[in-house]
């Protein structure tokens, strides 16, 4: 394992915006069907996008990471969100739905290994993934790693990162009853779900804002409301898979299941002062791998868009892209 603490991108720029030359819908189990597209080279090396959330969908934003001229790059939209239907939906929609759901994409397109490529939740399955379907991955990329323990859910709806951020602490908190905040997360799931659109998504857009304050090193707390109607998927979905600890079947399995893809090759950029996943999830990991290299980003938090977040993940792109043309 090699640590990069402290690492200094050298300013990697970012790839063109394309348009994908493939677009898809799937149709897959539980009733749900899941948008896919393909971008980039339609003979190249293929690589799987992962969004983050859950529930956040991909975006265009998305394909700029990736070398067109190499990468054939696969984004699709999670169970409920973005394109996928049916919309804020969490009937037949765990973990194990999504990791097969990948799966079933790679089948559909006939793709014998590909490059998972994920950040925060994101990363969660990308780990989860390779672990199921060890044979299909050829590397890992990840970004803001979060590990889905109940250490950092305490971190970020228990009170740690609000210690850093009271006034957006205070805003999450207040709509909610004195006598429910020993658990915020089952408070707002009943209010997600209560049936009447108009406060689902009132609380919806709470939820979203108190992340979406945190996410970049570079905002200092102070974020837009989001739109209704995604907000509302985003947060429904996303309080879903925190009540039910991520479906996991212990709060460790990831770590606990390392060994078993030590032998992938593994990325991992990491914010210094990522508020919503902090660096000890992504050193934890480190730790028990390794085939894997570590690259913790100085003045940089949570958000994939940060400059030296992005500089860092086309840097490593760039960096796999060469060694499979070695």
């Amino acid at each position: 394992m090699d640590r990069y603490a402290g690492h200094k991108s050298a300013g990697a720029q970012l790839y063109p915006t394309i348009d994908p030359f493939d677009q898809q819908i799937l149709h897959v189990d539980g009733g749900h069907q899941i948008y896919f597209e393909q971008c980039g080279c339609s003979e190249g090396v293929p690589v799987i996008v992962l969004h983050g959330g859950p529930g956040g969908g991909c975006s265009p934003s998305m394909r700029r990471y990736f070398d067109p001229k190499i990468y054939r790059v696969i984004l699709f939209d999670q169970r409920g969100c973005g394109r996928s239907r049916p919309y804020a939906s969490v009937e037949n929609n765990t973990t194990e739905n999504l990791l097969n759901d990948i799966e079933a994409i790679r089948t559909h397109l006939g793709i014998n290994r590909w490059i998972v490529f994920g950040g925060s939740w994101g990363a969660t399955l990308a780990l989860l993934y390779a672990q199921a379907f060890k044979s299909a991955v050829s590397h890992l990329v990840l970004r803001g790693v979060f590990l889905m323990t109940k250490t950092e859910l305490d971190w970020f709806y228990g009170g740690g990162a609000g210690k850093f951020w009271p006034e957006q602490w205070k805003k999450f908190t207040d709509p909610i009853p004195l006598e429910e905040h020993h658990d915020l997360i089952a408070a707002y799931n009943k209010r997600l779900f209560c049936g009447d659109v108009s406060i689902e998504t009132k609380y919806g857009q709470t939820w979203s804002n108190w992340e979406n304050a945190l996410a970049s090193f570079q905002a200092s707390g102070r974020t837009a409301s989001m739109p209704g109607p995604y907000a509302r998927a985003f947060a429904r979905i996303e309080n879903h898979y925190f009540l039910n600890d991520g479906f996991l079947k212990s709060m460790n399995e990831i770590l606990e299941n390392m060994e078993t893809i030590d032998c992938i090759p593994g990325y991992i950029v990491q914010g210094r002062f990522d508020m919503i996943c902090p660096p000890k999830s992504a050193w934890d990991l480190a730790n028990c791998w390794d085939n894997c290299d570590l690259r913790i980003v100085d003045h940089a938090g949570h958000a994939m868009s940060e400059p030296a977040i992005s500089s860092e993940l086309v840097r490593i792109m760039d960096l796999i892209a060469e060694t499979i043309n070695d």
